[in-house]
Parts: structure tokens; sequence; C-alpha cells
């Protein structure tokens, strides 16, 4: 397999925030989490990689199901709450330069509208694709903050390498969880 490339680092991303909104958002979930900074700041930036993914490519990935853990999506509600800076990130930082809005679906809901698992599968591997593409293979440091990627890793025991590799159009096969 061929190494991967990162287009957008860290630094990048923690920049479409400038440091005293970064800084805040830090400070705001580690004082209200108990959780240590350097986690804080991971959560951060899988929120930001998920809001440019999103603005790259809204026709393939707006009106899928949230794919990050749930702790991401108050990271995504709070920097929503800082309507001016918020509205700065989506319309003029992020790349597709429009806002996006947040919608929330309870999961039940969500379900019920799925003609059925495979489909839900099809549309969380959407994203691994297009996330290798920007920003590199997941790493260990992403496991906790993406759903989909935990799950292939720890329940179907798929490595990092493995999951890189994966196209949306090539899911996993069931008789791989045995």
């Amino acid at each position: 397999m061929k190494p991967h490339t990162v287009k957008v680092t860290p630094a990048a991303l923690k920049d479409l925030l400038g440091d005293p909104l970064y800084s805040g958002v830090v400070r705001h979930f580690v004082r209200t989490t108990g959780e240590e900074p350097a986690y804080v700041e991971r959560q951060l930036l899988e929120c930001l990689r998920y809001l440019y993914l999103l603005s790259r490519y809204p026709e393939r990935l707006v009106g899928l199901f949230l794919p990050v853990e749930q702790a991401i999506d108050e990271v995504w509600h709070y920097l929503i709450l800082q309507t001016r800076e918020y509205r700065e990130l989506c319309e003029e930082r992020l790349p597709g330069r429009f806002f996006i809005h947040h919608r929330s679906l309870p999961y039940e809901d969500y379900q019920q509208g799925q003609p059925n698992r495979e489909r839900m599968l099809e549309e969380a591997l959407r994203w691994l694709p297009l996330y290798r593409e920007e920003f590199g293979p997941y790493d260990e440091g992403a496991l906790p903050h993406w759903t989909m990627v935990r799950f292939l890793h720890q329940r179907m025991g798929l490595s990092l390498e493995e999951i890189a590799a994966l196209e949306a159009e090539a899911p996993p096969t069931a008789e791989r969880a045995c």
C-alpha cells in the first residue's frame, strides 16, 4: 500500500479557529468534563476534521448519520453557540464556504428511516477514504472519537492499516466478525 500524504495538518485546522477560540474551547471542555487537555484537544481536532469533510464534500456527506461520538457532537454544539465565530468558520475558512447547519436526529428515528444495516454501514464507510485523503489514515488517537472506525478496529478486528485501505464501495464482510 502506498503511503498516504496529509493535505490538511492539525496546525492548519487549529488555525481555522484562531488561538483565542481554540484555547477557549479546550479550557471549557477540560473544566466541564474533567478530561486531560491533550484528550480535549484531540476531540476538538476531530470535530474540526468532521466539519472540514462536510464542507469539502457536501454532496457525498450532508444528511448522513453523525459518524463521531457524542462528545464530538457536544464540541460542535459549543462551537455553534459562538455564533459569529462559527459563521465565519463555515463561510470564510472551511473549503465549501457555506454555513453547516446542525440537526439533531435521535438514532432510533434515523434507524427507522434506513432500509437496512448494509445501507447504514455503506453510509458510515463513505467517511473513510475522504478522511484518509485529507488527513492521512486514522490513528490510535482517532479511535475514541469515530464510532465506525472503532467498531471496525475493535469488533471486526481490522488493523488501522486495513481500515486505511477500505473504500466506500467495498465494506468488510460479516464473516470477518467471527
